[in-house]
């Protein structure tokens, strides 16, 4: 992976912000934009892996092609958060704390509307963990490097962990801030538009228009906190990048794509059969 390969990962890039540009034209709901972007994860996730094995035979000009890999895969992610706020803003926000694209088992597992950032050094640490055992033999056997996650320094550690710390103080924040919103649908305001409704029938432009400003003010909280959300989720991930080598990077990569697109299958595989159970149920 040269300096030929980085040109083609930069060109693909270009073409990643042209498909952004145009989607802000001619906008795809957002179950379209993520069955298009996760295929485009699994390609990623084979150049990752093609990466992590060729490394065994690389150079230092290889080096700025590994960044390049990295700096995409990265940039794929800014994409989704890109698309995903604009898709908050233009759409239901409601879709995206609910979302119908993604499979039960997701769903409850979310975390305002995806991945708890606390659990990228979960994530970290399982997969150092394995990568340690696997090149145990190596490391004592002729003290070879691997150059992986199993190969992180004591420095690295100490930084990771200050950024854990940081990143949990951040969520606890936030959902502290959620919990008031969740808390807001109880408000004088909604108490007193859910007893007229009731004693009124709930109709009346005047009472269409109060209850729609209402659910308007909530919906816009829930924005904020989606907005909110996401930066962490994001920061975490660069933050981590961050610590990591180049090669370190790729391995966390794969880890994070491996996990995010296995679920996924897994949680449709679920819902599948749940349904295939339920009609085979309904014809009995």
């Amino acid at each position: 992976m040269g300096q030929r390969q980085c040109q083609v990962y930069n060109r693909r890039r270009m073409d990643m912000a042209s498909r952004m540009s145009n989607e802000k034209e001619n906008p795809e709901n957002f179950r379209q934009f993520f069955e298009r972007w996760i295929t485009e994860q699994n390609q990623h996730l084979q150049d990752l892996i093609s990466a992590s094995k060729n490394d065994q035979n690389s150079d230092d000009s290889d080096h700025e092609g590994l960044c390049c890999l990295v700096e995409r895969v990265v940039s794929h992610y800014d994409q989704y958060y890109r698309a995903k706020s604009i898709y908050t803003t233009r759409q239901s926000v409601l879709s995206m704390l609910t979302p119908s694209w993604r499979s039960l088992l997701e769903d409850a597992l979310l975390w305002i509307g995806g991945w708890r950032p606390s659990m990228a050094f979960h994530l970290l640490y399982s997969k150092c963990g394995l990568q340690l055992e696997r090149g145990l033999s190596d490391l004592i056997m002729r003290g070879l490097s691997t150059d992986d996650l199993a190969d992180m320094s004591h420095h690295q550690f100490r930084r990771v962990d200050d950024l854990q710390g940081r990143t949990i103080r951040e969520e606890r924040e936030i959902m502290e801030d959620m919990a008031r919103v969740q808390e807001m649908v109880a408000d004088s305001r909604m108490v007193e538009l859910s007893q007229e409704a009731t004693e009124g029938g709930g109709s009346g432009d005047d009472m269409v228009v109060r209850i729609g400003l209402a659910l308007t003010h909530k919906e816009h909280e829930l924005e904020v906190m989606i907005h909110k959300a996401d930066d962490l989720r994001l920061r975490t991930l660069k933050g981590i990048l961050d610590i990591l080598t180049s090669m370190q990077s790729v391995h966390f990569l794969i880890a994070a794509a491996e996990l995010h697109i296995r679920v996924h299958e897994w949680g449709r595989k679920k819902d599948e059969e749940q349904q295939q159970q339920e009609q085979e149920h309904h014809h009995v």
